[in-house]
């Protein structure tokens, strides 16, 4: 196929939505090296989920904060399977909503809501800096994490904000690929045969630094070309030492990513393709 990126081979380490973006890079030529590096999965153990929602419906809280889509997604897959969801939309109803980026509140919108509240920046610090206008004292808070990240930073802030925070953690990760073939990807990068590696979640990064030498990452990062879907991902990225050479300035999802990607490339009109 001859497009912008053909002959260019592309490392996609993206789980849920692997094929949308492995379509997205092919339909302009490039060969996607699918690595899916992290799947979600429910909680081995629901019950505390469980718990949290039959709290949030016998007391809703004033505040329910959503990190991301996936886990509002998972909270109504708890509520539904132990036969509460009817009850937890009305609660939800009556909860001011906030969100960190347009992923929850694209969920939201799925059942008929809307945000109150949207951070400016779609990071922890940028859901600090917007409810940091707000008067918390004696609220009450849910907030949605997510596996690998207990993010003290936010709930101690809503603390010393003097607001009572409960969290929830509605999913769990489980390795996709197994160590060997995500160790051969990393050689092919290290050797210099990919062209670009894509990161669009955090614990991908964390699963290639918990599995390859501090070393041996340097090397596959440094000779590849790397692109963040956003500051999270990048941020991470750079920790390892890695240099983030494409991310889109804002809307941080797939589409523009791949903009950004073919703008970089140096395709004409790239917002237009993708």
């Amino acid at each position: 196929m001859s497009g912008s990126l053909a002959g260019r081979r592309v490392m996609v380490p993206e789980t849920r939505e692997l094929e949308v973006l492995a379509r997205m890079l092919e339909r302009h030529g490039a060969e996607a090296l699918r690595c899916p590096l992290v799947a979600i999965i429910d909680l081995p153990d629901p019950a505390p989920a469980e718990a949290w929602l039959r709290r949030f419906i016998a007391a809703p809280p004033d505040d329910l904060i959503l990190l991301t889509g996936e886990g509002l997604s998972r909270l109504l897959g708890v509520a539904q399977r132990a036969g509460i969801e009817p009850d937890f939309l009305a609660a939800l109803r009556g909860t001011r909503r906030i969100v960190r980026g347009p992923k929850p509140q694209a969920r939201l919108r799925t059942v008929g809501l809307s945000a109150d509240l949207s951070a400016a920046e779609p990071t922890t610090a940028g859901v600090i800096a917007t409810l940091s206008t707000q008067d918390l004292r004696g609220r009450r808070v849910g907030v949605q994490l997510y596996p690998d990240n207990p993010n003290h930073a936010l709930l101690d802030f809503l603390r010393g904000a003097g607001a009572e925070p409960d969290p929830v953690l509605p999913y769990a990760y489980a390795t996709k690929e197994d160590d060997a073939r995500v160790l051969a990807m990393l050689e092919e990068m290290a050797a210099g045969r990919v062209d670009l590696a894509i990161f669009t979640a955090t614990p991908q990064v964390r699963r290639l630094s918990a599995l390859a030498a501090p070393e041996r990452l340097r090397q596959a990062l440094g000779r590849t070309r790397i692109a963040a879907v956003g500051p999270v991902v990048g941020q991470a990225l750079e920790a390892t030492g890695a240099r983030v050479a494409v991310m889109p300035e804002e809307s941080f999802h797939m589409k523009p990513m791949v903009n950004a990607i073919l703008a970089a490339m140096g395709a004409p009109g790239a917002e237009n393709h993708a």
